[in-house]
Protein backbone atom coordinates (compact mmCIF):
# COMPACT_ATOMS: atom_id res chain seq x y z
CA UNK A 1 0.00 0.00 0.00
CA UNK A 2 1.42 2.98 -0.85
CA UNK A 3 0.24 5.22 2.14
CA UNK A 4 2.42 8.42 3.50
CA UNK A 5 2.30 11.71 5.67
CA UNK A 6 3.43 14.84 4.88
CA UNK A 7 3.82 17.21 1.80
CA UNK A 8 4.42 15.46 -1.72
CA UNK A 9 7.51 15.62 -3.18
CA UNK A 10 6.87 15.90 -6.66
CA UNK A 11 9.13 15.85 -9.62
CA UNK A 12 9.09 15.71 -13.26
CA UNK A 13 10.87 13.98 -15.69
CA UNK A 14 12.41 15.22 -19.33
CA UNK A 15 9.51 16.55 -21.38
CA UNK A 16 9.11 15.63 -24.89
CA UNK A 17 10.47 18.88 -26.24
CA UNK A 18 13.70 18.21 -23.54
CA UNK A 19 14.44 15.00 -25.47
CA UNK A 20 14.17 16.54 -28.95
CA UNK A 21 16.32 18.97 -27.39
CA UNK A 22 18.78 16.46 -26.14
CA UNK A 23 18.78 14.59 -29.86
CA UNK A 24 19.55 17.65 -31.46
CA UNK A 25 22.59 18.34 -29.32
CA UNK A 26 23.67 14.83 -29.72
CA UNK A 27 21.93 13.19 -27.26
CA UNK A 28 22.19 9.59 -29.13
CA UNK A 29 19.14 8.13 -30.22
CA UNK A 30 18.56 6.38 -26.44
CA UNK A 31 17.07 10.00 -25.51
CA UNK A 32 14.95 10.02 -28.30
CA UNK A 33 13.56 6.62 -28.31
CA UNK A 34 12.87 7.48 -24.32
CA UNK A 35 11.43 10.68 -24.81
CA UNK A 36 7.50 9.37 -24.22
CA UNK A 37 8.99 7.36 -21.08
CA UNK A 38 10.33 9.90 -19.82
CA UNK A 39 7.44 12.92 -20.31
CA UNK A 40 5.25 10.00 -18.06
CA UNK A 41 6.88 10.46 -14.83
CA UNK A 42 6.68 12.42 -12.32
CA UNK A 43 5.09 11.08 -8.56
CA UNK A 44 1.05 11.97 -8.58
CA UNK A 45 -0.26 12.66 -4.70
CA UNK A 46 -3.41 11.67 -4.40
CA UNK A 47 -5.62 12.69 -0.72
CA UNK A 48 -8.31 10.90 0.39
CA UNK A 49 -10.56 10.20 3.40
CA UNK A 50 -9.96 6.23 3.63
CA UNK A 51 -13.91 5.54 5.50
CA UNK A 52 -15.21 7.31 2.23
CA UNK A 53 -14.82 4.03 0.32
CA UNK A 54 -15.67 5.94 -2.80
CA UNK A 55 -12.44 7.96 -2.48
CA UNK A 56 -10.54 5.12 -1.21
CA UNK A 57 -11.76 2.87 -4.34
CA UNK A 58 -10.92 5.56 -7.47
CA UNK A 59 -7.45 6.67 -5.07
CA UNK A 60 -6.37 2.79 -5.86
CA UNK A 61 -7.61 2.57 -9.23
CA UNK A 62 -5.97 5.65 -10.19
CA UNK A 63 -2.48 4.19 -8.38
CA UNK A 64 -2.88 1.19 -10.89
CA UNK A 65 -3.74 3.21 -14.05
CA UNK A 66 -0.67 5.57 -13.94
CA UNK A 67 1.73 3.24 -12.72
CA UNK A 68 0.97 1.37 -15.70
CA UNK A 69 1.91 4.26 -17.47
CA UNK A 70 5.11 5.44 -15.70
CA UNK A 71 3.65 7.56 -12.93
CA UNK A 72 4.76 7.00 -9.26
CA UNK A 73 1.58 7.31 -7.17
CA UNK A 74 1.41 8.38 -3.38
CA UNK A 75 -1.86 7.86 -1.63
CA UNK A 76 -2.64 9.95 1.87
CA UNK A 77 -4.86 9.18 4.00
CA UNK A 78 -6.94 11.94 6.02
CA UNK A 79 -9.69 12.03 8.17
CA UNK A 80 -11.56 14.47 7.61
CA UNK A 81 -12.62 17.01 5.07
CA UNK A 82 -11.15 20.10 5.82
CA UNK A 83 -7.68 19.47 5.84
CA UNK A 84 -8.23 17.32 2.69
CA UNK A 85 -9.57 20.12 1.06
CA UNK A 86 -6.57 22.46 2.48
CA UNK A 87 -4.00 20.08 1.26
CA UNK A 88 -5.15 20.00 -2.27
CA UNK A 89 -5.66 23.95 -2.31
CA UNK A 90 -2.03 24.40 -0.89
CA UNK A 91 -0.44 21.55 -3.22
CA UNK A 92 0.86 19.39 -0.36
CA UNK A 93 -1.88 16.81 -2.17
CA UNK A 94 -2.47 16.56 -5.95
CA UNK A 95 -5.81 15.71 -6.72
CA UNK A 96 -9.07 14.44 -4.14
CA UNK A 97 -10.32 11.57 -6.67
CA UNK A 98 -13.90 11.65 -5.39
CA UNK A 99 -15.34 14.68 -4.30
CA UNK A 100 -18.67 15.82 -3.76
CA UNK A 101 -18.17 19.78 -4.96
CA UNK A 102 -21.96 20.89 -5.30
CA UNK A 103 -23.61 20.17 -2.18
CA UNK A 104 -21.47 18.23 0.51
CA UNK A 105 -18.48 19.91 0.52
CA UNK A 106 -19.59 23.00 -1.43
CA UNK A 107 -18.71 25.38 1.20
CA UNK A 108 -14.67 23.75 1.09
CA UNK A 109 -15.20 25.19 -3.01
CA UNK A 110 -16.11 28.09 -1.88
CA UNK A 111 -13.21 29.01 0.56
CA UNK A 112 -10.73 26.75 -1.89
CA UNK A 113 -12.20 27.45 -5.39
CA UNK A 114 -9.24 29.91 -6.38
CA UNK A 115 -6.69 27.10 -5.76
CA UNK A 116 -8.72 23.99 -6.80
CA UNK A 117 -9.64 22.88 -10.32
CA UNK A 118 -12.49 20.84 -11.55
CA UNK A 119 -11.03 18.24 -13.60
CA UNK A 120 -14.58 16.41 -14.05
CA UNK A 121 -17.30 14.18 -12.76
CA UNK A 122 -16.93 10.36 -12.74
CA UNK A 123 -20.53 9.47 -11.25
CA UNK A 124 -23.75 11.37 -11.33
CA UNK A 125 -26.03 10.65 -8.88
CA UNK A 126 -25.00 10.97 -5.79
CA UNK A 127 -26.45 11.68 -2.78
CA UNK A 128 -26.70 12.50 0.64
CA UNK A 129 -29.33 10.23 2.90
CA UNK A 130 -30.82 10.01 6.27
CA UNK A 131 -31.53 5.73 6.40
CA UNK A 132 -32.98 3.78 8.58
CA UNK A 133 -33.17 -0.47 8.86
CA UNK A 134 -35.81 -1.43 6.44
CA UNK A 135 -37.88 -3.03 9.41
CA UNK A 136 -38.33 0.61 11.03
CA UNK A 137 -41.86 1.79 10.71
CA UNK A 138 -41.53 5.22 9.72
CA UNK A 139 -40.74 6.39 5.98
CA UNK A 140 -40.20 10.20 6.29
CA UNK A 141 -37.75 12.52 8.07
CA UNK A 142 -40.75 14.40 9.06
CA UNK A 143 -41.62 11.19 11.19
CA UNK A 144 -38.80 11.35 13.62
CA UNK A 145 -40.25 14.18 15.63
CA UNK A 146 -43.40 11.86 17.02
CA UNK A 147 -41.00 8.91 17.21
CA UNK A 148 -37.84 10.46 19.38
CA UNK A 149 -38.38 7.50 21.72
CA UNK A 150 -37.99 4.93 19.26
CA UNK A 151 -34.04 6.68 18.42
CA UNK A 152 -33.31 7.34 21.56
CA UNK A 153 -33.12 11.08 20.54
CA UNK A 154 -30.14 10.89 18.09
CA UNK A 155 -29.17 10.58 14.70
CA UNK A 156 -25.54 8.68 14.36
CA UNK A 157 -23.50 11.01 12.23
CA UNK A 158 -19.87 10.79 11.07
CA UNK A 159 -16.53 12.24 10.97
CA UNK A 160 -17.60 15.99 12.03
CA UNK A 161 -15.81 18.27 9.04
CA UNK A 162 -17.35 15.34 6.39
CA UNK A 163 -19.41 18.10 4.94
CA UNK A 164 -23.02 15.58 5.54
CA UNK A 165 -22.57 16.48 9.08
CA UNK A 166 -22.51 20.13 8.10
CA UNK A 167 -25.51 19.87 5.50
CA UNK A 168 -27.14 17.80 8.25
CA UNK A 169 -27.00 20.25 11.57
CA UNK A 170 -27.71 23.58 9.24
CA UNK A 171 -29.99 22.65 6.93
CA UNK A 172 -31.32 18.99 7.87
CA UNK A 173 -32.41 19.41 11.70
CA UNK A 174 -33.94 22.95 11.33
CA UNK A 175 -36.02 21.77 7.83
CA UNK A 176 -37.50 19.60 10.22
CA UNK A 177 -37.62 20.96 13.89
CA UNK A 178 -34.89 18.56 15.36
CA UNK A 179 -33.24 20.78 16.86
CA UNK A 180 -35.48 20.50 20.22
CA UNK A 181 -35.70 16.68 20.73
CA UNK A 182 -32.65 15.32 18.72
CA UNK A 183 -28.83 15.09 18.94
CA UNK A 184 -26.55 14.68 15.98
CA UNK A 185 -24.12 12.49 17.40
CA UNK A 186 -20.20 13.19 15.74
CA UNK A 187 -18.54 9.91 15.19
CA UNK A 188 -16.63 8.14 12.08
CA UNK A 189 -17.84 6.71 9.67
CA UNK A 190 -16.96 3.26 11.11
CA UNK A 191 -18.23 3.90 14.60
CA UNK A 192 -21.52 4.27 12.64
CA UNK A 193 -21.43 1.71 10.88
CA UNK A 194 -20.63 -0.74 14.09
CA UNK A 195 -23.83 1.31 15.18
CA UNK A 196 -25.43 0.00 12.31
CA UNK A 197 -24.49 -3.28 12.63
CA UNK A 198 -25.43 -3.45 16.14
CA UNK A 199 -29.05 -2.04 15.79
CA UNK A 200 -30.03 -4.67 13.54
CA UNK A 201 -28.86 -7.68 15.07
CA UNK A 202 -31.05 -6.79 18.03
CA UNK A 203 -34.00 -5.33 15.92
CA UNK A 204 -33.73 -2.02 17.30
CA UNK A 205 -34.37 1.40 15.47
CA UNK A 206 -31.55 3.35 14.59
CA UNK A 207 -31.21 6.65 12.02
CA UNK A 208 -27.46 7.45 10.81
CA UNK A 209 -26.22 9.35 8.03
CA UNK A 210 -25.68 7.94 5.10
CA UNK A 211 -25.05 8.59 1.17
CA UNK A 212 -25.32 6.69 -2.07
CA UNK A 213 -23.13 5.17 -3.44
CA UNK A 214 -21.93 3.63 -0.44
CA UNK A 215 -21.24 -0.38 -0.37
CA UNK A 216 -23.59 -0.14 3.43
CA UNK A 217 -26.17 -1.02 1.33
CA UNK A 218 -25.00 -3.93 0.10
CA UNK A 219 -24.04 -4.93 3.57
CA UNK A 220 -27.26 -4.25 5.10
CA UNK A 221 -31.09 -4.15 4.51
CA UNK A 222 -31.67 -0.45 4.75
CA UNK A 223 -34.13 2.39 3.46
CA UNK A 224 -33.14 5.99 2.82
CA UNK A 225 -35.95 8.13 4.68
CA UNK A 226 -37.77 10.65 2.75
CA UNK A 227 -36.83 14.23 2.28
CA UNK A 228 -39.60 16.07 1.36
CA UNK A 229 -38.44 19.33 2.23
CA UNK A 230 -35.14 18.45 0.55
CA UNK A 231 -33.05 19.38 3.21
CA UNK A 232 -30.18 16.99 1.63
CA UNK A 233 -29.84 18.74 -0.97
CA UNK A 234 -30.26 17.56 -4.92
CA UNK A 235 -28.35 14.73 -6.25
CA UNK A 236 -24.72 15.51 -7.18
CA UNK A 237 -21.70 14.32 -8.74
CA UNK A 238 -18.28 13.10 -7.86
CA UNK A 239 -15.61 14.37 -9.22
CA UNK A 240 -11.96 14.79 -9.41
CA UNK A 241 -11.11 17.90 -7.91
CA UNK A 242 -6.99 19.14 -8.38
CA UNK A 243 -4.82 21.54 -6.88
CA UNK A 244 -5.00 24.63 -9.41
CA UNK A 245 -1.63 23.83 -11.18
CA UNK A 246 -1.97 20.51 -11.82
CA UNK A 247 -3.40 20.48 -15.48
CA UNK A 248 -0.06 21.96 -16.40
CA UNK A 249 1.87 20.01 -14.43
CA UNK A 250 0.19 16.93 -15.67
CA UNK A 251 -1.27 17.33 -18.66
CA UNK A 252 -1.60 13.92 -19.55
CA UNK A 253 -3.30 12.76 -16.15
CA UNK A 254 -5.64 15.81 -15.96
CA UNK A 255 -7.07 14.92 -19.30
CA UNK A 256 -7.18 11.29 -18.42
CA UNK A 257 -8.94 11.80 -15.57
CA UNK A 258 -11.61 14.62 -17.62
CA UNK A 259 -12.09 11.56 -20.19
CA UNK A 260 -12.89 9.18 -17.00
CA UNK A 261 -16.68 8.30 -16.26
CA UNK A 262 -18.45 5.34 -14.43
CA UNK A 263 -21.95 3.87 -14.83
CA UNK A 264 -23.88 2.76 -11.52
CA UNK A 265 -22.60 -1.15 -12.52
CA UNK A 266 -19.38 -0.11 -13.32
CA UNK A 267 -18.89 2.13 -9.88
CA UNK A 268 -20.92 -0.85 -7.76
CA UNK A 269 -18.33 -3.94 -9.58
CA UNK A 270 -15.31 -1.64 -8.16
CA UNK A 271 -16.32 -0.65 -4.97
CA UNK A 272 -17.28 -4.38 -4.02
CA UNK A 273 -14.29 -5.46 -5.04
CA UNK A 274 -12.05 -2.92 -3.04
CA UNK A 275 -14.45 -3.42 0.14
CA UNK A 276 -15.71 -6.84 0.20
CA UNK A 277 -13.59 -9.50 -2.19
CA UNK A 278 -10.64 -7.93 -2.00
CA UNK A 279 -10.81 -6.33 1.88
CA UNK A 280 -7.27 -4.94 2.49
CA UNK A 281 -5.48 -5.70 -1.03
CA UNK A 282 -7.08 -2.74 -2.64
CA UNK A 283 -3.47 -2.69 -5.32
CA UNK A 284 -4.75 -6.11 -6.02
CA UNK A 285 -8.48 -5.08 -6.41
CA UNK A 286 -7.67 -1.94 -8.86
CA UNK A 287 -5.65 -4.86 -11.22
CA UNK A 288 -8.46 -7.42 -10.96
CA UNK A 289 -10.95 -4.34 -12.09
CA UNK A 290 -8.59 -2.80 -14.73
CA UNK A 291 -7.72 -6.32 -16.25
CA UNK A 292 -12.10 -6.84 -16.52
CA UNK A 293 -12.63 -3.46 -17.63
CA UNK A 294 -9.26 -2.88 -20.14
CA UNK A 295 -11.45 -1.45 -22.74
CA UNK A 296 -12.75 1.57 -20.37
CA UNK A 297 -9.47 2.05 -19.29
CA UNK A 298 -7.76 2.16 -22.86
CA UNK A 299 -10.55 4.56 -23.92
CA UNK A 300 -9.40 6.93 -21.51
CA UNK A 301 -6.27 7.53 -23.91
CA UNK A 302 -7.27 7.55 -27.17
Amino acid sequence: MSTRTGTASKFIGLTAAAALALTACGGGDDAAENGDEAEASGTVTLGIIPSWTDGLSMAYLWQGILEDEGYEVEIEEINDAAPLYTGVAQGDLDVYPSAWPEVTHAEYMDEYGDDLEDLGAYYEGAVLTLAVPEYTEIDSIAELPDNVEDFNGQVIGIEPGSGHMGVTANDVFPAYELDADFELVESSTAAMLTELGSAIDDEEDIVVTLWRPFYAYGDFDLKDLEDPEGALGEPETLNFIANSEFSEEFPEVAEWMGNFTLSDEEYAELEDMMVNEYADNEEEAAQVWMEENAELIDSLKE
